[in-house]
């Protein structure tokens, strides 16, 4: 599959979840991060416990993870394009950040356990930022993982052990002891997430 073909199929991943995320406008309830978002996901807060596995094959979990504001991203490493820019992005997005002196940790959750062991996630990890943490785990724990966040992703049948995987491109912004509180698209860049998620973290 060539890189227009792979990219139209990412498109399409998009439509649908979109399709499948109902965004209602929401007002200054009491919500200390009104003044930072104007929409919320309808029918429930995104987001959740996990288990999966880091870089060493241990297991980890949400709260060993999200110790600050983190920054959440689906993918996985044999991605042609899609996802080497969308995680780069959040590393500038980190580095913008901690030029103003905000800390948030940027995370890579793999959704291809099957070729993505910790040893592969924790060196894709480690090449895209010096502090991305890279998660991988079995194929129900990432299932699980995934299912909190509601991403979506399907693996095309392999062909000589290749294969593309079909994914969502959202990344979460959550917060400790608070949990998620905005998501990003891909088209917004890293000054305007690092904008968004600064107003986050000056109201925690």
């Amino acid at each position: 599959m060539n890189r227009l073909v792979a990219l139209s199929a990412v498109a399409v991943v998009a439509v649908f979840i979109v399709g499948t995320i109902v965004i209602t406008q929401r007002g200054d309830d009491g919500d200390q991060f009104a003044q930072c978002r104007s929409s919320t996901v309808a029918g429930g807060d995104l987001g959740g416990p996990f288990e999966l596995l880091n870089k060493d094959g241990q297991t980890v979990t949400d709260a060993d993870v999200i110790t600050e504001p983190t920054l959440i991203y689906f993918g996985y490493t044999y991605c042609p394009d899609v996802c080497p820019l969308d995680v780069d992005r959040n590393a500038s997005a980190v580095d913008i950040l901690q030029e103003r002196g905000q800390s948030v940790t940027p995370v890579f959750i793999s959704i291809d356990p099957q070729r993505d062991t910790p040893e592969v996630v924790g060196d894709f990890a480690s090449n895209m930022h010096p502090r991305m943490i890279g998660l991988t785990g079995t194929p129900e724990q990432v299932k699980a993982a995934s299912t909190a966040y509601r991403t979506y992703y399907s693996a095309h049948p392999a062909v000589d052990d290749e294969y593309l995987v079909d994914h969502s491109t959202f990344s979460y912004l959550v917060l400790p002891e608070v949990g998620f509180v905005d998501y990003f698209r891909r088209e917004v860049t890293p000054e305007g997430i690092a904008d968004k998620v600064g107003c986050f973290v000056d109201s925690m």
